[in-house]
């Protein structure tokens, strides 16, 4: 199967009831095995954190019922999500009548359990804003006066790190964008890099992830590039990257990936979100 196999491709008419059959689930291992991560023991824990920002039902008297909702995909599940096809699922609700909010909640949780192939979680509700990008304690490196001419494939030269000098630190960039391997539209994101281990050098690092900006590829598949791409070529001990996606068709998505043993970060959303 390839990409232009995939609802996201081709016109798909707008669903008139509930139908579950509209999620297009992909298999994780096909995006791994480009990156060279063996889907069977994976070097990382995460989860792939999605913004529901339009979501409507139909309680038992017809009235309709809005909502937004935070949906939770582990990293270990078979197969992720494809983004049109979940806009479609959540749409296929708008008409349908469902006895109870937390009947609307259950079905999501299945329907999203099986696609998935490892139990999701479907709460209603969105994170807050997160000020952390202000914070003392995150560096952006977006301010770097740095020349820069490489903007795609993802160039892991670019990265390199100082074993002299072993830091804790969480670093920033809202400089982050790639494009739908489909239909060639971007995707931007602010990335967050946690790490114990040899300092990154912070521009090679900027230049790195600009170095996306014409690379075609999920946005669970760029996490996890970088993700490998850190490890292999700056050795940290600790490391976790998290990426928050702008949204797009009323949805957001929040990959995260980090050594077994890291602490999840605290949920939330940026304002551009």
């Amino acid at each position: 199967m390839t990409h232009q196999d995939l609802p996201l491709g081709r016109h798909v008419d707008y669903p008139r009831e509930y139908d579950a059959s509209l999620l297009f689930p992909i298999a994780r291992a096909l995006g791994r095995g480009h990156i060279g991560i063996d889907d069977d023991a994976l070097p990382f824990i995460g989860l792939d954190r999605w913004h529901a920002y339009e979501l409507s039902w139909l309680d038992a008297h017809g009235k309709p019922h809005v909502g937004t909702a935070t949906i939770t995909v582990p990293a270990t599940a078979p197969n992720l999500i494809e983004s049109k096809s979940l806009k479609l699922y959540l749409n296929s609700f708008n008409s349908s009548r469902f006895d109870s909010d937390q009947a609307v909640r259950e079905r999501m949780a299945a329907d999203l359990t099986r696609a998935a192939g490892a139990p999701v979680e479907v709460a209603f509700g969105l994170p807050p804003i997160d000020e952390s990008a202000d914070n003392a304690i995150v560096d952006c490196i977006d301010g770097l006066d740095v020349a820069i001419d490489d903007y795609g494939p993802p160039n892991a030269a670019h990265l390199a790190a100082d074993p002299a000098h072993v830091v804790t630190e969480t670093l920033t960039s809202s400089l982050l964008k790639s494009n739908c391997p489909v239909t060639g539209q971007p995707d931007w994101a602010r990335v967050v890099i946690t790490y114990h281990g040899p300092q990154l050098d912070r521009a090679g690092l900027l230049r790195y992830l600009v170095s996306f900006r014409d690379h075609a590829e999920f946005h669970e598949q760029c996490v996890e590039r970088i993700f490998s791409d850190l490890v292999a070529h700056a050795s940290p001990q600790r490391l976790s990257v998290e990426a928050r996606y702008t949204r797009r068709g009323g949805l957001d998505i929040n990959p995260w990936r980090a050594t077994p043993g890291s602490e999840q970060p605290t949920a939330g959303r940026d304002e551009r979100q």
